[in-house]
């Protein structure tokens, strides 16, 4: 909800601070930062309305009341049925009603002189004035989360100061005409000052209504976030650590095919959001170049583990290893050479497989391009599937597919993808998976004009090696930090002309590696 409308009185006062708290500011804004029109709000969301309740009126623990700061413009626009906002303290900004000691008792306006505002609703001069006054007695003991909530020149002061710990935003897709109608306007929150946290999969009141996301921007930096209870949405790294623990606490102990042991859960799933940041986990160091260099090595369909070798990269060398494949009774097989694994199965899937040298063109089903060429020519298609899973060469393969089959989808100008994963090795290949498939979506997005949408993780065997628990404890140790951001080279739009240099990660700021041993 955006509570805030122009001309808002409020700016930040000099008034002394007494240990102020940090606040969150909560609004609403279209994708031109248009929050109010005429005095009013441009949309009608239910959903976001429900969202701006559940949010500033959930409490950190039961006995305490959170507070909403507005200006006295935002006041006047709430319906007068709707004020004060129930089970909230509200506080208005006002420099024409706030008069008097503010070390007086608060809560009936009289104090103020001004009628305008019911019994226990406080009035201050400027925002700075608000959060000292709300850190002394008698609110300071009781007083939960502060939610900033408009208007324009309150979110100026709010999104200035130092003691905004967050930014709750209900971004909405309005269209064109109803954007030009806006006159106030949320102003720019810096980049370098702001990131986002965490963003809700869009929603709609209807069909046919306006769609919108729930935003939550923290301050940019490696320290950690808190988030209120009544938070939309919160950083998706939690999802896998929550799984981690869960695995780990409840998990059948199995044995598996290395001799290593392991726990382990089946079927679960994941959703990560690539609309706004690239899901590459923080909470230890991923190796980010090996994710990009094994997906193009991939998609060019080699099956060559020197090729990754030769640019150091070298996840595959174990299972390419003279001992491995001996073992598993690919004894002919030149060393390196994996079989019909991933790549050869995207680009030739039915060929006859030789071996890692010979050339491939024209033979089998490319279908890496057919899922390019059904999204662009029929984005509704229900088929638009690719599997590395091929019975009749598993024998013929060092490894089957762990990561198996996927499906794409097309809606609202968005590309997502759903992966199945049969087996999932938690502690070092499922952070390699969420980032090598969300990284497969935004190129074959941006290859076809749309957006990315979705990546959604389904895992069959999920398990965690014995001897990774402890290594993984340490992980969970970690807070999650910031997201990055992955830029494309807007230049290249054919799927095989990708290289390393046309793809960038922007604020990729971790915690340290933590090693694992893979189990071969």
């Amino acid at each position: 909800m955006n509570c805030g409308v122009a001309g808002d009185g409020g700016d930040a006062g000099n008034a002394d601070f007494n240990s102020p708290r940090p606040f969150h500011v909560v609004v609403a804004a279209n994708r031109s930062m248009g929050i109010g029109a005429g005095g009013s709000l441009p949309w009608r969301l239910a959903g976001d309305m429900a969202h701006f309740k559940r949010l500033t009126q959930t409490p950190p623990e039961a006995g305490k009341i959170n507070a909403v700061v507005m200006g006295r413009r935002t006041w006047e626009s709430i319906p007068a049925k709707f004020r004060p906002l129930p089970g909230r303290l509200n506080v208005v900004l006002s420099r024409r009603s706030a008069m008097g000691n503010h070390d007086q008792d608060f809560n009936s306006s009289s104090g103020h002189g001004d009628s305008a505002f019911p019994p226990g609703v406080l009035v201050f001069s400027g925002l700075d004035d608000a959060l000292g006054g709300l850190a002394r007695e008698p609110h300071a003991s009781n007083l939960g989360w502060i939610f900033v909530i408009g208007g324009g020149q309150v979110y100026e002061a709010a999104v200035r100061s130092p003691l905004c710990t967050g930014v709750h935003m209900t971004l909405v897709e309005q269209d064109e005409e109803g954007a030009k109608k806006c006159d106030t306007f949320f102003p720019e929150a810096s980049a370098e000052r702001f990131r986002v946290w965490a963003a809700a999969v869009p929603a709609r009141d209807s069909p046919e209504g306006e769609r919108y996301s729930f935003m939550v921007l923290a301050p940019a930096g490696q320290g950690p976030v808190e988030m209120p209870p009544g938070a939309a949405c919160g950083h998706e790294e939690e999802q896998y650590l929550n799984l981690i623990k869960d695995i780990i606490t409840t998990g059948a102990r199995r044995g598996d095919r290395t001799g290593t042991g392991t726990f382990s859960k089946f079927g679960c799933q994941m959703r990560f959001n690539l609309r706004h940041t690239f899901p590459l986990l923080t909470t230890k160091r991923v190796f980010w170049r090996g994710v990009v260099e094994e997906l193009l090595w991939f998609m060019s369909g080699s099956t060559n583990a020197r090729n990754l070798a030769e640019k150091d990269v070298h996840i595959w060398d174990d299972n390419g290893s003279r001992e491995f494949l001996d073992r598993v009774g690919l004894t002919d097989r030149e060393e390196g050479d994996l079989g019909p694994v991933y790549g050869f199965q995207w680009r030739h899937f039915g060929a006859k497989y030789v071996d890692m040298r010979t050339d491939y063109t024209g033979q089998g089903v490319d279908q890496l391009a057919d899922v390019i060429h059904k999204i662009k020519t029929n984005p509704n298609d229900r088929r638009i599937v690719m599997t590395a899973w091929n019975p009749a060469d598993l024998g013929k393969m060092a490894l089957p597919p762990c990561h198996m089959f996927c499906q794409f989808y097309v809606a609202d100008g968005e590309l997502s993808c759903q992966l199945y994963q049969r087996s999932c090795d938690m502690g070092l290949g499922v952070p390699f998976n969420i980032a090598s498939y969300a990284l497969l979506t935004c190129l074959v997005a941006h290859v076809c004009g749309l957006k990315p949408g979705d990546f959604v993780h389904a895992l069959g065997d999920a398990h965690v090696y014995c001897n990774h628990v402890e290594p993984l404890k340490e992980q969970l140790k970690n807070s999650p930090r910031h997201f990055p951001v992955l830029e494309l080279n807007k230049e290249v739009t054919d799927i095989d002309a990708f290289t390393m240099d046309d793809i960038k990660l922007v604020g990729y700021n971790p915690h340290k590696k933590i090693a694992m041993k893979m189990a071969v």
